[in-house]
């Protein structure tokens, strides 16, 4: 009997859940799918950020603050250095107004203008709080946005100020205020927008720039040119000497730039990982070389190996790394930036003087043609073959058209742009101080104030 009960039993439980099959199936089915886990913000990476952040502050103030003046005359060191800052300043305040959203904001409704600009949608920062996030490189793995916005800042910040390197001495304060006002606006946050924004017309065609040769450096440097042209010579350039007055400061700076562009180059992988370490070692191996090959090629052409070309070097393989330091393995760093080091020298000592332009610190010569070498250069040391994180079917021939057509439209973006915001400056200040002011210095024409008592 017991046995028979237990049979029974175990036949009605068997029937009740094959009834309630149906009904778990319809229920399964109206449960929505488990939703994909949500983005982390990881510490570490963003203790990195906060840290490579400062570290570029730290290149414009004081490091091309000192590496600029003391490449002027003594007359004119404090103005020099009060205009990068001041510039800076500016950058910094455009940037949380309208910067920030024109280059990393979201899409305007224009599918062909998106690929050019973002739209005003994130002006004065709209919508950015403590609590919201930008993406890195890994999927899932994000940074605080604030911390995205203040890293982007300073490369908008440092750019306009490199641009004052072909015009100081000349310059009026006011000019140069309303200058960086326009070409930031026209110019600067495009250019980023075209080449880092997710929908830039760069990013979308696979430019390699890792950390800003066309944004930064092609851009600042091109644009220096232009308004070095514009602007007119110095008072008794080429004829009267004008050297450096203090190359103790310029080296100075140009420790300072060296160890705050780690944080420029390894800090755009925006995380704390093998990538930041690949762009670290690129960015000390590049400017080693580029230090030493400055040397060398001034001892080949006669001349003693100079302290001047031993900063001189060093910024032309730190700039000629930018857009490499994670696209390259370090044996191809350290060719790059031996290369860029020896056009560079003859570019500031051979060109300069044959076209007869006054670019007085050499910031096309050095940041521009530098920035060029590096951009197309980026395209062949990122092959696998020659250690690069390449894959293994990676074609050098399309990526260096696509190189140099960003290249280019980055020339020629920031040449006309350049002439828009001169021409502006003109109309609005005079743009250039007058022959006693420049004779007298600039310190105490625009300032009131002197470097040295």
């Amino acid at each position: 009997m017991k046995q028979a009960i237990k049979i029974a039993a175990g036949v009605g439980l068997t029937a009740a859940l094959c009834a309630a099959l149906p009904a778990w199936a319809q229920s399964a089915t109206l449960q929505a799918p488990p939703a994909a886990p949500a983005a982390v913000v990881n510490k570490g990476d963003t203790a990195w950020m906060m840290t490579s952040t400062v570290l570029v502050l730290m290149m414009i103030l004081p490091g091309l603050a000192l590496f600029y003046g003391g490449l002027t005359r003594s007359k004119n060191m404090l103005s020099t250095m009060t205009q990068i800052g001041a510039v800076a300043c500016l950058a910094m305040l455009v940037w949380v107004m309208w910067g920030y959203s024109m280059a990393f904001g979201p899409d305007v409704s224009n599918t062909f203008l998106s690929q050019f600009v973002g739209s005003l949608d994130k002006a004065f920062l709209k919508g950015v709080t403590s609590t919201t996030q930008a993406a890195t490189f890994t999927a899932g793995v994000e940074i605080p946005e604030y911390v995205f916005v203040c890293f982007q800042m300073t490369f908008a910040a440092i750019t306009i100020a490199l641009v004052l390197g072909s015009v100081v001495e000349r310059m009026k304060f006011s000019a140069v205020m309303v200058f960086a006002l326009v070409w930031l606006t026209i110019v600067y946050f495009p250019i980023a927008h075209m080449v880092w924004a997710s929908s830039g017309v760069f990013f979308k065609a696979g430019a390699l720039d890792f950390a800003g040769g066309t944004v930064v450096h092609i851009n600042a440097g091109v644009s220096a040119l232009v308004a070095a042209i514009m602007l007119g010579k110095r008072l008794g350039y080429p004829r009267e000497p004008m050297p450096p007055h203090s190359l103790t400061l310029t080296g100075v700076g140009t420790g300072l730039l060296w160890v705050g562009w780690f944080g420029f180059n390894a800090g755009s992988a925006l995380e704390a990982n093998g990538t930041a370490g690949l762009a670290m070692i690129n960015t000390f191996v590049a400017t080693a070389a580029g230090a030493l090959a400055w040397m060398l090629i001034e001892r080949a052409r006669g001349h003693k190996g100079s302290a001047l070309g031993f900063c001189s070097g060093i910024i032309a393989g730190l700039v000629a790394v930018t857009p490499a330091a994670g696209n390259s393995g370090p044996f191809g760093a350290i060719v790059l930036g031996a290369v860029a080091s020896v056009v560079c020298f003859f570019a500031v000592s051979v060109i300069k003087p044959k076209l007869g332009y006054d670019d007085a610190l050499d910031a096309f010569g050095v940041h521009g043609v530098g920035g060029m070498v590096g951009a197309i250069g980026t395209a062949i040391v990122y092959a696998p073959a020659l250690g690069g994180p390449g894959a293994a079917d990676y074609a050098i021939g399309a990526k260096l058209l696509v190189q140099i057509e960003a290249v280019v439209v980055t020339i020629v973006w920031a040449s006309i742009g350049t002439v828009i915001a001169i021409l502006i400056a003109k109309a609005v200040t005079g743009l250039r101080v007058s022959q006693e002011v420049e004779y007298e210095g600039l310190d105490l024409g625009e300032h009131g104030e002197r470097a040295y008592n």
